[in-house]
């Protein structure tokens, strides 16, 4: 987001300019929501997917570069890390079969993409996180060669003052020393974007903070990490800790950290979240663009806000707040915690729950959140993250009423519904609802999300392979039934590389 970055060094003469640029910033963003007809529109609905290359042997390859060059499509971009991609597909309207057109999108990226691939003897992967890595694959080497890339680590590093410190709990505890940001590329993730018009944008995201925990519970792809059983969604703890720019005193003080669930309830609207970000949290890349964004809005011009946008793109809160300046500027919704993959299918029928719950829970977001302390909803995001569908989570049984422990695989059954009934609402074509939420009932139902899946297949193997030769053995199954897009739960899981399968 925002401006080009040209260097990977900064004087502390650069800030002050830059925060003098970020409030000019926030003031035409103001005057900009208070036009008539701003950002008004239909809803429309876009994917960002992250990819890994890995080699013949599923180990990661770090030709990023090479491949998208190869591919020659705008929609392909790189990522952190030089064993990853990401395809920001072209977003469609969301009344009528979005979900046929997302499918349609996928496909075409996924093919150019693999195409490309091929021809440095690449594969593709769609995973929460590579079972296949090692430390070694993480280091400040893997880092993708990229003035931002470099810019953003150092800053990182300079706030920090000391080495990330990786603690994670689970089956096998996880607990490093790491000195860059690369870890954090062990994360790949599929980000789904909603325009939502400005009046209407409080409601919509305090329902997206609300409906992300069950929706995530029943997507999780993320189990391991280095060879160790963690959480079902690993990635949501690597990534709060790889970029985290707190040192131990900053942490012990409750500052607030660039990752995070957020500060509580949206009470006006999208303008909250972009003054929060600019008072908490310090500029890490001070690039000052040569637009005033006030004379342009005063003279009916639609500004870039190229320094608010990169700044707000260096605070990763779960859900965010995105100003576009294209289409004559508008806002989007991006909820940023669904893992990538297992399968095209899976990912499809994730963001129709997703948009289809947040969407039927906003217009009754004032009443649901009224007995639901934020605190709450914080607490069943990360429960939902190392539990999965195991998770005990607090809910009201109704908007408004006192929150009451219910099991995360029962409340996703009681919330299609309402999934359904908020894709009613934008027109999605009800077939296709119907189709997309019958792939979360029926996985659910199973228990078998794609961290399901991989810790049976694990299981299975382990008894003929030690953890290593078994992590890569379950990548290998991983692929070709992600390849064949079957949805994950109808996946067999298998006892080996013979082909001898064993059902669960």
């Amino acid at each position: 987001m925002g401006l080009e970055i040209e260097r990977d060094h900064f004087e502390e003469g650069d800030y002050a300019p830059f925060r003098q640029q970020l409030d000019a910033g926030l003031d035409a963003l103001r005057q900009l929501l208070e036009r008539p007809g701003f950002g008004e529109g239909p809803p429309s609905l876009g994917v960002e997917l992250e990819l890994t290359l890995v080699d013949r042997l599923g180990r990661p390859l770090p030709l990023n570069q090479a491949v998208r060059r190869e591919s020659r499509d705008p929609r392909v971009t790189l990522e952190l890390n030089r064993f990853n991609l990401e395809c920001n597909l072209r977003p469609s309207p969301l009344a009528g079969r979005p979900f046929e057109a997302l499918r349609g999108e996928l496909a075409d990226a996924l093919a150019v993409v693999r195409q490309a691939a091929e021809v440095h003897g690449a594969g593709v992967v769609m995973i929460g996180i590579l079972p296949t890595l090692r430390a070694g694959d993480l280091q400040c080497s893997a880092m993708t060669d990229s003035m931002r890339f470099r810019a953003l680590s150092a800053a990182l590093a300079k706030r920090r003052r000391e080495p990330i410190r990786l603690q994670i709990s689970g089956a096998d505890p996880l607990e490093m020393i790491c000195d860059d940001v690369t870890f954090e590329g062990a994360a790949t993730s599929m980000q789904v974007h909603l325009r939502v018009e400005p009046t209407g944008f409080a409601r919509t995201y305090n329902a997206a903070q609300l409906a992300m925990a069950p929706v995530l519970a029943a997507s999780c792809n993320s189990p391991t990490l280095l060879g160790h059983r963690l959480w079902e969604e690993t990635r949501i703890a690597l990534f709060m800790q790889a970029v985290d720019d707190r040192d131990r005193r900053a942490r012990r003080r409750d500052k607030p950290a660039r990752v995070s669930f957020g500060n509580g309830w949206v009470q006006s609207g999208a303008l909250e979240l972009f003054e929060k970000n600019v008072s908490l949290h310090a500029p890490l890349l001070p690039v000052v663009g040569s637009e005033d964004p006030i004379s342009c809005v005063e003279g009916g011009g639609v500004p870039e806000l190229d320094e608010l946008r990169l700044h707000h793109g260096t605070v990763w809160h779960w859900n965010r707040a995105i100003y576009s300046p294209a289409e004559n500027g508008h806002l989007r919704l991006e909820m940023r915690a669904l893992p990538a993959g297992p399968s095209p299918s899976d990912m499809i029928a994730n963001s129709a729950f997703l948009v289809g719950l947040v969407l039927g829970m906003a217009p009754d977001a004032e009443r649901w959140i009224r007995t639901m302390p934020f605190e709450q909803a914080e607490h069943n995001f990360y429960r939902a993250a190392r539990e999965g569908l195991s998770a005990q989570l607090l809910w009201p049984p109704a908007p408004g009423e006192a929150p009451v422990e219910v099991d995360a695989r029962e409340l996703v059954l009681e919330l299609l519904p309402l999934a359904r009934r908020g894709l009613d609402r934008a027109r999605v074509d009800p077939q296709e609802s119907e189709e997309q939420l019958a792939v979360i009932e029926a996985r659910v139902r199973q228990g078998r999300t794609g961290a399901a899946w991989q810790r049976l297949a694990l299981g299975a193997l382990e008894p003929r392979l030690d953890r290593r030769e078994a992590l890569a053995a379950l990548l290998e199954d991983y692929r070709k039934h992600s390849d064949g897009d079957q949805p994950v739960h109808s996946w067999p899981v298998a006892v080996g590389r013979s082909g001898l399968e064993k059902a669960f």
